[in-house]
C-alpha cells in the first residue's frame, strides 16, 4: 500500500480526533470546575492519591466525545460501530457518576461487564486464539440458537464469554495504570498505534482498514489529551477514561485477528503491573479489585522517580515491545512475555529490598 494512501487511512482521522481532544478538554475542564467537580487531595484520604492540587477527572468524557467525532465521520455508525459506541457511552456515563460520586469498585465492575455486553452483542467476539506452539484453537462451539425480532440468533459461549472477559480485564487492568500525570494517555497512544501497524500488514484485506482507522481515532483521542494531563496535569482521565482505554485496545486487539498475545506484549508492564497488585491484595486478605498505593508508579515514586520520568519510561516500555511485538510469531511473544515477567519481578525486588538506600527526599514530584 502506497505511503499517501496510508497516510489518508491513518493520517487523517489521527489528526482530527486528536485536534478534537485537544479542544474539547478545555470546554470540560472549565465545566467541571464551574461544578466544583474536582478531585481534592485535600479532602480523598486514599493512599493511592498522589496529586497535591484540586484537578477535575473528566477525562472520559472528552475521549468519548473525540471517538464519536471520529467514528462518525470516518467509520459511520454500522452494527458493530454501533455496539462499539454503546458500550463507551456506557462507561462514560459510569467515568461521570465515578468523577462526582466515586462509585463503589463492584458496582463499577458490574457495569463494565455491561459495556462489554453491548460489543458481544453486536456480533464481535474471539472466534480462535493462536496455539503458541502450533496451529489456532477453534472456540465456535458450543453454539446456542434462539429466534429473536423475527430472526435466528446464534451466542458461540466459549468466543463470547472469551470477549467479555477479555474486554473487563483490559478496561480496568489499563485503568490501574493512570496513577501519574501523563502515563496513560502515552502508552495508550503507542498500543494504538502498535494495532494499526498489524492492521496494514493484512491491507489487501479490506476490513481491516476500517481496524486502522479505528486505532487511529483511538491514538489520536488520547495524543489530544495528552498535553492536558501531562505534568503538571490539568485534567485527570478518572475512571471514564482509564477505562475506555483499555475497553478501546481490547476491541481493536479482537478486531485485528485476536491479536491478544500482542497486546499483552505492548502492555505488559501494565499487565503484569495489575496481576501482581491483584496477588498481593489476596495474599494480604484484601479486595482485589480495591485500589492501594502499591502499584510500581507508586513505588517508582518511592525510590525518588519524578511523574514525568515514570510516564515516560511506561510509553518507551510499551513502544520497545511494541516494535518487538511486530517482529515475532506466537511462541516467541510467549517466551518473551516470561522474559518480562521475570525482568518485572526483579525490578520489583530490586525497589522493595534496595530501592530505599537510593530514594532522593524532597524531591519534587514532577
Amino acid at each position: 500500500m502506497e505511503l499517501a494512501t496510508l497516510m489518508s487511512i491513518f493520517g487523517l482521522p489521527l489528526v482530527l480526533s486528536g485536534l478534537s481532544a485537544f479542544v474539547i478538554s478545555p470546554l470540560i475542564i472549565g465545566i467541571y470546575k464551574r461544578l466544583g467537580w474536582l478531585d481534592d487531595p485535600k479532602k480523598s484520604k486514599h493512599p493511592k492519591v498522589v496529586h497535591k492540587y484540586p484537578v477535575p477527572r473528566g477525562g472520559g468524557v472528552v475521549i468519548f466525545l473525540s471517538l464519536f467525532i471520529g467514528t462518525s465521520l470516518f467509520l459511520g455508525l454500522d452494527k458493530h460501530a454501533i455496539g462499539i459506541m454503546l458500550g463507551a457511552l456506557i462507561l462514560t456515563v459510569i467515568g461521570i457518576m465515578d468523577d462526582v460520586w466515586d462509585l463503589n469498585p463492584y458496582l463499577r465492575l458490574g457495569l463494565g461487564i455491561l459495556a462489554a455486553g453491548m460489543v458481544v452483542a453486536a456480533g464481535i467476539g474471539i472466534a480462535f486464539i493462536t496455539n503458541p506452539f502450533d496451529g489456532v484453537i477453534q472456540l465456535n462451539e458450543p453454539q446456542i440458537a434462539f429466534y429473536l425480532f423475527g430472526k435466528t440468533r446464534t451466542i458461540w459461549v466459549l468466543a463470547d464469554l472469551l470477549a467479555i472477559v477479555w474486554i473487563v480485564w483490559m478496561m480496568n487492568m489499563v485503568n490501574w495504570s493512570k496513577g501519574v500525570d501523563g502515563q496513560l494517555p502515552g502508552y495508550v497512544v503507542v498500543a494504538a498505534i502498535v494495532i494499526a501497524l498489524l492492521s496494514f500488514r493484512f491491507s489487501e484485506d479490506v476490513t481491516q482498514w476500517n481496524v486502522s482507522v479505528l486505532a487511529a481515532i483511538t491514538a489520536g483521542a488520547y495524543l489530544g489529551f495528552l498535553p492536558w494531563n501531562f505534568y503538571p496535569q490539568k485534567i485527570m482521565p478518572g475512571y471514564g477514561g482509564g477505562s475506555l482505554a483499555g475497553y478501546l485496545l481490547a476491541v481493536l486487539s479482537i478486531l485485528s485477528g485476536a491479536k491478544l498475545a500482542t497486546m499483552i506484549l505492548v502492555l505488559g508492564v501494565p499487565t503484569i503491573d495489575a496481576v501482581y497488585a491483584m496477588g498481593r491484595r489476596i495474599l494480604k486478605g484484601k479486595s482485589p479489585v480495591w485500589g492501594d498505593r502499591g502499584h510500581l508508579h507508586h513505588r517508582l515514586m518511592d525510590v525518588g522517580w519524578g511523574k514525568r520520568r515514570i510516564a515516560v519510561f511506561y510509553w518507551l516500555v510499551a513502544a520497545a515491545f511494541g516494535m518487538i511485538a511486530l517482529n515475532l510469531n506466537s511462541t516467541e511473544k510467549l517466551f518473551t512475555i516470561v522474559l518480562l515477567v521475570a525482568l518485572f519481578l526483579g525490578l520489583m525486588l530490586w525497589i522493595n529490598y534496595f530501592g530505599s538506600l537510593s530514594a532522593r527526599q524532597g524531591r519534587d514530584s514532577g
